[in-house]
Parts: structure tokens; sequence; C-alpha cells
């Protein structure tokens, strides 16, 4: 086969399997998994399959039954579009780097002048080119880091929908404040570990909680413990998944996600715009301290608590506005 026919071949079948695995959360967050366990060089793919796992705990925390007592349902609708953008975007954007990288590997040469196709940034193709030569694992790792949170930054947290529908509501405000927007590994144990972040429409904050979740993923002392989580836990999107584990066993309170939300439908031209412009980002590379406190098993029973208590309230609230009315 002719070289630029078989370069096509290449980037035709791609573009078909990212399409097939960008299709939900779950099929996402199996993808990276199965990707990290072919190819455990490439630890940011392991990161991306735990964090994706949130997302889509996140998606159906908004259909169980205690969203559903305080947030109004177009709000709930705004948040699962957010996330699902968000977790798309990154997917179409990760999904075709990986799976250049695999042949790259296989046939033994760089192929990442390909990714141009996908509309990489440049920023990347540099990054992998640099990797296939000096197999600097932990630099690598942060790069995609620092890249998918770019991807995302503009068409989701500055997209002025989202800013006026999520951003500036009050239930957004109020969960962020009290750090319920937060990043969990679970282990087969029921024990719980991650970090937070709040203000995460910051880019910098997200990075550093990339930065924050990669030093707990690959802690030494944890890191087997959440790989077999990973292996052995199916991901349903219910937080069942790791609440089933705890001692005092919880009852199921989300549903699983395919069962709650369709499959949704996005914009292929989202991503044409290159978010790096030769800036310097030599201190987004820079490695930061590990938090003291990893486990967060007992901070998650109590915030669990004051949520539910937060959405009684929101819930007597809201029907007392319309007794009284």
């Amino acid at each position: 086969m002719p070289r630029e026919k078989f370069y096509q071949y290449i980037v035709d079948s791609i573009k078909r399997k990212t399409k097939k695995r960008n299709i939900d959360n779950i099929s996402r967050t199996q993808s990276y998994a199965s990707f990290y366990e072919k190819h455990p060089e490439i630890k940011w793919s392991f990161l991306a399959s735990m964090v994706s796992r949130n997302a889509g705990w996140s998606m159906t925390d908004l259909a169980g039954i205690w969203y559903q007592k305080a947030l109004a349902s177009d709000i709930r609708e705004s948040l699962f579009l957010t996330y699902e953008k968000a977790n798309w975007l990154i997917f179409s954007d990760a999904y075709p780097q990986l799976l250049i990288y695999e042949l790259s590997k296989k046939y033994r040469k760089p192929l990442f002048f390909l990714l141009k196709h996908f509309n990489v940034s440049k920023f990347m193709i540099e990054e992998w080119n640099r990797y296939f030569v000096e197999k600097n694992h932990e630099h690598l790792l942060m790069a995609l880091i620092i890249n998918e949170q770019n991807v995302i930054q503009k068409p989701v947290l500055e997209q002025k929908e989202f800013v006026k529908n999520i951003f500036h509501t009050f239930p957004y405000r109020f969960q962020d404040f009290f750090h319920f927007s937060t990043v969990l590994f679970p282990t087969l144990d029921g024990n719980l570990y991650g970090c937070s972040v709040v203000k995460f429409r910051d880019l910098k904050k997200r990075i550093y909680l990339g930065k924050c979740l990669a030093s707990i993923l690959f802690h030494p002392l944890y890191y087997e413990r959440f790989f077999q989580f990973s292996k052995l836990v199916t991901h349903t999107g219910s937080r069942y998944d790791y609440e089933k584990f705890f001692p005092n066993t919880l009852n199921r309170d989300t549903p699983y996600l395919r069962t709650t939300y369709s499959i949704i439908s996005h914009d292929i031209d989202e991503r044409k715009e290159d978010w790096f412009h030769n800036q310097s980002l030599t201190k987004l590379f820079k490695p930061i301290k590990r938090p003291k406190h990893l486990e967060l098993t007992n901070w998650y029973m109590r915030k669990r608590q004051q949520l539910r208590m937060i959405c009684m309230l929101e819930e007597y609230l809201k029907i007392h506005k319309e007794t009284s009315t």
C-alpha cells in the first residue's frame, strides 16, 4: 500500500474507533482503562479512567433522589450537559493521541504528525515526539493534564450558555464553596482517597488538581489498590459502585447511567481552534507537594450527610414557597 494511502487508512480507522468509543461516559471510561492495561507506561490513561468514573457518578447524582429534591429539572439538565460535554471533548482529543501512540509503538516510528488530522494541539504533537525519544513518563503525564484542561476551557468553562445557566447559579456556587466538587479514588476495602478543587473555572487550579490526583493515584502505597478496583469493579455510573464496599453498606440512591441518559449528539466542529499559541508553560510542569491527608472516607460520609440535609432543606423551602403563593 502506498504511504499516503496507508496514512489515510490510519486516520480514517482512528476516527471510526474514536466515534464508536465516544458515545457515553461508560464507554469512555472503559476505553481509557483498557488502553492503560495494554500500555501502562502512559499513566494519564489510568488517571483519565478514574476521573471519568467520577464524572459518571456526578452525572447520575443529578438523577438521584436527593438532587431531584434540591434542583430544578432545567438546572440538572444543564449540569449533566456540562459534565457530558467536557467528558466528550477530552475523549475526542485524547483518544486519537493514544491510538497514534499505540501505532507508533507498534511500527517503531513516530506517527504523531497525523494528529493534525484530529485537531490536536501542536503543543501535544511536540510533546509526543519528545516522549518517543526521551521516554519521560512523568513529563508526558503532566503535558496531557495541561492539555486536557486547556481543551475544555473555552468550549465549556467560558461558554456563555454554561456561564449563565450553571456557573452563576446559587446551587453551583454553594456546591463549590463546600467542596462537593471532589474527585475520589475508591478501593475494594471501602476507603476513599482524593482531593478537591474550588473555583474550578480557574484553569491553573484544575491543572493543580490533576497533578494532585496523579500524585495520589500513583502513590506507591495505594496504586495497586486503585488498580484492583479499576480492574474488578464495572463502571455503571452510580456511586453505589464504591459505596457497596463501605463497612455499613448504604442503599443505592443513584441510578445506572445507561438507564438514565440517552446518547448525546455533539458538534464535531467544537475543537477547531488550537489553544496553544507558543506561550511559555514551564511553570505548569513544576511538581507539587502531595497533600498530607489523602484518605477522605470520613470526610465523604460527613459531606454526604450534609448534602442530604441541604437537599431536604431546599425541598422544604420550595414546597413552602409554593404553598404560600
